[in-house]
């Protein structure tokens, strides 16, 4: 495996976002454990470049994102950013503009997003985790977005996503309430996936994402796609042409070429992702 700082994988940034690149597999650590890697305004705005770049990387197939240390995945926004950037509307609408930057930039990844949570997931690292495909939390992972302690609220993004996730039922819950809500709550609300004991969260999520990053990448990109326009509430008459004809558009890949001989064959299918 090699780790290395975001900035060597786009040039100035911090150490506060590491990079771990294992063959297919990214790994995107936020690392401030002393804050329980509370995203600072800086971070929204390098998180957003460092998605970009993930989704331009044609040697990653699979994306995690986890929180360095045992303690956090990440505690939410950091709250020494309101003095200045979060005091007025004005400099709120920008705050808000990097953040809903950096999530959508992670939705926007064509490839399976994994998050690998362990401990407090709050505030806008719950949102993060909302911004990917699969969560995978600890038995002591604790979840909210308890904005409402301290008089602010989620924009209409973060809360169309908690929505979409647990359904507005359980998002008025957790948005009214501003309880943080164990595991078990999670996974039943559908928060999470799964929940595994601590000292088997690196063996699930490595698993896991070694098992996806072996299955055909045009497939993920693909259904990641057909997935999104479902979950904007399209109804399928609305569907232009070119959506209809997207799950068509894998038979001409070498993805496809490939999977099927490997099946005849009765061996592993060797994906390109093309």
């Amino acid at each position: 495996m090699t780790r290395f700082p975001a900035r060597l994988y786009n040039e100035g940034m911090s150490d506060e976002v590491l990079i771990d690149k294992h063959e297919h597999i990214a790994t995107v650590t936020l690392n401030r454990p002393a804050q329980r890697n509370a995203i600072s305004y800086p971070m929204w705005l390098e998180l957003a470049e460092v998605y970009g770049e993930l989704e331009q990387d044609s040697s990653v197939r699979v994306v995690v994102i986890t929180g360095a240390g045992d303690e956090a995945f990440s505690a939410g926004a950091d709250i020494k950013d309101f003095q200045e950037h979060r005091n007025n509307p004005e400099t709120a609408r920008v705050y808000a503009s990097a953040l809903e930057s950096a999530l959508r930039a992670l939705e926007g990844i064509s490839k399976p997003v994994i998050s690998r949570i362990n401990g407090f997931c709050v505030g806008g690292g719950c949102e993060t985790t909302m911004s990917t495909d699969i969560r995978i939390a600890t038995e002591g992972s604790r979840f909210g977005i308890p904005v409402a302690r301290i008089g602010i609220t989620a924009g209409h993004h973060e809360s169309q996503r908690l929505v979409q996730v647990v359904g507005a039922a359980n998002a008025a819950y957790i948005l009214l309430t501003a309880d943080l809500i164990d595991a078990n709550r999670a996974l039943s609300m559908g928060l999470v996936h799964e929940v595994v004991p601590a000292s088997q969260l690196d063996e699930r999520v490595s698993a896991l994402a070694s098992r996806m990053s072996n299955l055909a990448p045009a497939s993920h990109r693909i259904h990641k796609r057909i997935l999104k326009t479902l979950a904007q509430g399209r109804t399928l008459d609305s569907l232009t042409q070119e959506e209809r004809n997207l799950p068509l558009s894998v038979f001409a890949t070498k993805d496809f070429e490939e999977g099927v001989r490997a099946f005849q064959e009765k061996r592993t299918a060797n994906f390109q992702g093309d």
